[in-house]
């Protein structure tokens, strides 16, 4: 049992967290900026999600194409949440999915960082603890990602990055978790 209260501290912990995946379509993913980063990041969070049990929601707009091949490979039986608006919110769907799973955190990374991340992850911030994965989101331009990510910052979001993210979630390094992440993080 953990003698600290990491969620009081702003760390977050694995049972008060998701890990929800914007946008990673087959259409869009092409006109990201720095998208090999991108993708290799969104996919360690992926795996990571798995090696821990973390639920993981993912989302696509519609009219964009599937998601990735290579996340959906690693998301066995989970299904998008579809939908039209910028923000998921904005989808019955995705809203109903998250308050079923009754988590405070939510993590988000994906595209495009200054659309549907940003709206969505602005949107949220009063009634969740909000970590955007800087190094797995992006946009077509990477001025509108950095424009992005200061204005989520200034709304209360937290910025993260992949890493910080897997560590915080482990907490310690004495776990067969723990052995299985160092694989994605070498």
């Amino acid at each position: 049992m953990d003698s600290i209260d990491h969620s009081r501290h702003g760390l977050i912990r694995e049972e008060e967290s998701v890990l929800v995946v914007i946008e990673m379509q087959e259409k869009l993913f092409p006109a990201m900026a720095e998208k090999e980063k991108l993708l290799e990041n969104v996919l360690r969070l992926v795996k990571f999600a798995g090696i821990i049990g973390l639920p993981v929601l993912v989302t696509e707009m519609e009219k964009l194409g599937n998601t990735l091949p290579q996340i959906m490979s690693e998301l066995k039986g989970i299904q998008p949440a579809v939908r039209s608006e910028f923000n998921c919110f904005g989808s019955q769907d995705f809203a109903s999915r998250i308050r079923e799973l009754r988590r405070e955190v939510l993590i988000l990374a994906g595209i495009e960082a200054h659309i549907c991340v940003a709206q969505t992850a602005l949107y949220a911030v009063p009634s969740y603890r909000v970590h955007v994965v800087s190094d797995a989101t992006s946009s077509r331009s990477s001025e509108n990602r950095k424009v992005a990510l200061e204005r989520m910052a200034q709304g209360g979001v937290t910025l993260s990055s992949t890493e910080m993210v897997i560590y915080e979630l482990l907490k310690n390094s004495g776990t067969d978790a723990f052995r299985q992440t160092l694989r994605l993080i070498k």
